[in-house]
């Protein structure tokens, strides 16, 4: 017999060999008390479907769809189904789920002969999805050695599954049936479609929106938020990997096994700069006009997008442009430390607006757009106290003021200046590559890797440390940061196509330190499988003035 034993509630019992967690979920449903239904578990920290058998000794924490992992196993699963859906009702259409979009996931839809999607249509994917969903179809997972694998999507004509696995180096691999519908996915799925009782389909744009379960509540749907820019940003990306042809994984893969990613770099840094020269320019445009001239440019953007690197960035091309740029640091202007919020648990919550003095900010900008001297503080982070030292600041005819922080686009930082004097920019790395049609990435993941690397090299803190604080970094910037986002005048995308092979090279070793008896090393474990599905390359064609240089290392910036 095995001692399973439930950490939700610290219990032990014992089961026969080959058990399910489905099994162990029942024997401890009583006892557990979730409030809402379990949609997968952690196996010794290691995230499993609910039909995972048990063979050893092991440590078992149930999941709902509020935590990341159930989150994603919930979620893969409504895709697979919108999938099969899309295939019985529209045979030899193709679907392809691109990226996170307005609190649900925005799919690209092709009909055969490329008809235009009509609100029937629509109407029927969602007959068929809950026919599946009421039928309580059984997702079953298959494993099979790679080239079998390969050879069932060849017959089926998924190209990009074929190349991703080619590319994998893996023996055996997964892959999932519906019924007759075959698909890929690197992660578990829910025992089967009855599980999924919360979603949503609408139209969107040209394509389809998949509308998901809230986080906190996954009862209801997620909230619907307008963002035409950033649905806007996100295709244009979108089409640049088109022209360049890197759609996913495999195509990345390919490419560097051709001998192209020093190429691939180069364009993309290229891509990059082309956008900060646009930005740049259009600063010097409205610097220039008659009426309320731009003085301030504002710039944002959640943890690791490459704020600081594009601020040094953007300031070069405003001096090409004849423009004389300073940069302004907000956290002169915290409040005394003892003034500092409080989180729930006591810590200083220093995301919060109230960290910054607002007030005395508003005004020294005020001040400074109408061309008077301010004598401005200096934080004194040993003390914890803001300190005048006789530092005092002028701009001068030919100048703008840079302002970058988490809270630059709040309006409260800046509501003593005419809208029309400011310039605002929201910055985040907003990845477009996917694994493959059906299998995006997360943005956040490619912004926590930066972090785990940029962090563990500084030796500010080890990739435990990071994962364990990235919880409480994702709740600030929903706070703080993404309800302003649509408010920018422009949005810079700071994801590079080859990002995650070179990450890779950095992020293996880093991860590989967290140990597997701590809760971390869920989240280090599912990166670490996630990044093998790139090939490593070196950093060495990274130009020194790259964003990705302010993670990895060898920026010829200063910060």
């Amino acid at each position: 017999m095995l001692q399973i034993r439930c950490k939700n509630i610290n219990v032990t019992k014992s089961f026969p060999e080959g058990a399910s967690l489905l099994d162990v979920y029942q024997e401890f449903s009583k006892e557990l008390q979730m409030p809402y239904p379990v949609v997968s578990a952690k196996v010794n920290n290691v995230s499993q479907g609910l039909k995972f058998r048990l063979y050893q000794n092991r440590d078992v924490e149930f999941l709902d769809a509020r935590e990341g992992s159930g989150h994603r196993v919930y979620v893969r699963s409504l895709c697979f189904v919108l999938y099969k859906a899309c295939c019985d009702v529209f045979p030899n259409s193709k679907l392809f789920i691109e990226h996170p979009q307005s609190r649900g996931y925005y799919c690209n839809f092709k009909k055969r002969g490329n008809d235009a999607l009509t609100n029937d249509d629509v109407e029927r994917i969602c007959r068929r999805i809950q026919e599946i969903i009421d039928l309580d179809m059984p997702f079953r997972r298959m494993e099979a050695p790679t080239e079998e694998a390969i050879r069932v999507f060849k017959e089926r004509g998924f190209a990009d599954k074929v190349k991703l696995l080619e590319t994998s180096g893996q023996v055996y691999s997964d892959y999932y049936m519906l019924g007759d519908t075959v698909d890929y996915f690197y992660g578990p799925l829910v025992p089967s479609a009855g599980y999924l009782k919360v979603w949503g389909l609408e139209r969107f744009n040209d394509g389809l929106l998949l509308r998901v379960p809230d986080w906190n509540d996954p009862t209801k749907l997620a909230e619907k938020a307008d963002m035409p820019k950033t649905f806007e940003m996100f295709a244009e990306k979108v089409h640049w990997d088109v022209i360049m042809r890197l759609s996913n994984a495999g195509d990345v893969n390919r490419a560097i096994l051709k001998g192209h990613a020093s190429e691939l770099i180069q364009v993309s840094e290229a891509l990059q700069e082309k956008k900060i020269v646009k930005i740049a320019e259009e600063i010097d445009r409205r610097f220039h006009q008659e009426k309320d001239p731009v003085r301030l440019v504002l710039i944002t953007g959640p943890s690791s997008s490459g704020k600081s690197t594009f601020c040094k960035r953007l300031s070069v091309q405003l001096l090409a442009c004849g423009l004389r740029p300073y940069s302004f640091s907000t956290d002169d202007y915290f409040v005394n430390r003892v003034d500092t919020p409080k989180l729930p648990n006591g810590q200083y919550d220093f995301d919060n607006i109230k960290t910054v003095d607002y007030k005395l900010l508003g005004e020294h900008l005020s001040k400074l757009m109408k061309g008077e001297t301010v004598e401005v503080p200096e934080y004194n982070f040993v003390t914890g106290k803001r300190e005048y030292n006789g530092k005092k600041f002028r701009l001068s005819n030919d100048s703008v003021l840079i302002i970058e922080g988490i809270h630059a686009l709040n309006p409260l930082l800046t509501k003593e200046i005419s809208d029309a004097m400011k310039f605002k920019i929201y910055i985040s790395a907003l990845t477009s590559i996917s694994l493959d049609d059906h299998n995006w990435i997360p943005t956040r993941d490619n912004r926590l890797l930066r972090r785990i690397i940029r962090d563990y090299n500084k030796g500010a803190y080890t990739a435990q440390q990071t994962i364990s604080q990235w919880k409480s970094v994702c709740e600030a910037e929903d706070q703080w940061i993404f309800p302003y986002q649509e408010t920018a005048d422009v949005m810079f995308n700071s994801a590079l196509n080859i990002e995650f092979a070179v990450l890779r090279t950095h992020a293996e070793l880093i991860l590989s330190t967290v140990p597997k008896n701590c809760p971390e090393y869920s989240e280090a474990h599912r990166l670490l499988r996630f990044i093998h599905y790139f090939l490593p390359i070196s950093d060495k064609e990274i130009p020194p003035t790259s964003i990705m240089r302010e993670f990895v290392g060898g920026s010829s910036f200063k910060y």
